[in-house]
């Protein structure tokens, strides 16, 4: 059986991959990641935290972490809606091969070619339901720690606690940027769809769109203006 891809488009899936892989590690672990606009949030994480443990009433923080958790349970729904979306599309192949057949593509996809591109789609906003869904249950394990809160005059041992929290939340924060990346690199992946070209000039376009909201947006100058408060 003769293979359904071009050497192209194995050279343009292999650069989608190592894209996706290359920037995870870049945004979360190379040197100068720390400048980035989601590791300077999680700095805020901890601040919250400590000054948190300072408070008698935590109502306020209860309703961020809410919030927070809400925001998970949102992209988790959305992405299995997605999932299933995606899957739906192997029912009715021949259908879509053949409006796919009349638009201006290079070379139209044969049934197994399309079959395993869908299934790739299906399998990124699987990874994506994943990593929402695990973060909306690190947000559930923050508020329950935040709820276990020593009162104000604690001491160090509310100073650790009020860490741990804080480290929980980074973990759920981190789970819920990895699913958003996700989500931008599966439109990305729609780029095959039209040819492994189109592939490559969206694989393109998303790491600049990325990068740029990491490092030269206005919401990351918005946090560099003032003094960046010192963790204790």
């Amino acid at each position: 059986m003769s293979m359904p891809f071009s050497w192209l488009d194995m050279l343009a899936v292999s650069i989608f991959w190592g894209s996706w892989i290359f920037y995870g590690y870049a945004v979360e672990h190379w040197r100068g990641a720390d400048r980035s606009l989601n590791l300077r949030m999680n700095r805020y994480r901890m601040i919250w935290m400590e000054r948190s443990l300072a408070r008698e009433q935590r109502v306020v923080d209860a309703s961020i972490m809410a919030t927070l958790q809400s925001g998970a349970s949102f992209f988790a729904s959305t992405t299995l809606i997605a999932m299933g979306g995606a899957l739906a599309f192997l029912r009715s192949t021949d259908d879509v091969l053949r409006m796919v057949s009349d638009l201006p593509l290079s070379q139209a996809p044969t049934r197994l070619a399309w079959e395993i591109k869908i299934i790739g789609l299906a399998a990124i906003f699987g990874y994506a339901f994943f990593k929402f869904a695990w973060s909306y249950r690190l947000f559930n394990y923050s508020a329950i720690l935040l709820g276990a809160m020593p009162p104000p005059d604690s001491g160090p041992a509310g100073l650790r606690h009020a860490h741990r929290v804080g480290a929980m939340n980074i973990a759920a924060g981190n789970h819920f940027n990895r699913g958003q990346r996700s989500i931008f690199f599966a439109l990305a992946y729609l780029g095959w769809f039209m040819g492994p070209l189109a592939l490559l000039g969206t694989t393109g376009l998303v790491l600049w769109s990325m990068w740029v909201r990491q490092f030269r947006s206005d919401a990351r100058t918005s946090i560099l203006d003032d003094d960046e408060p010192e963790t204790s």
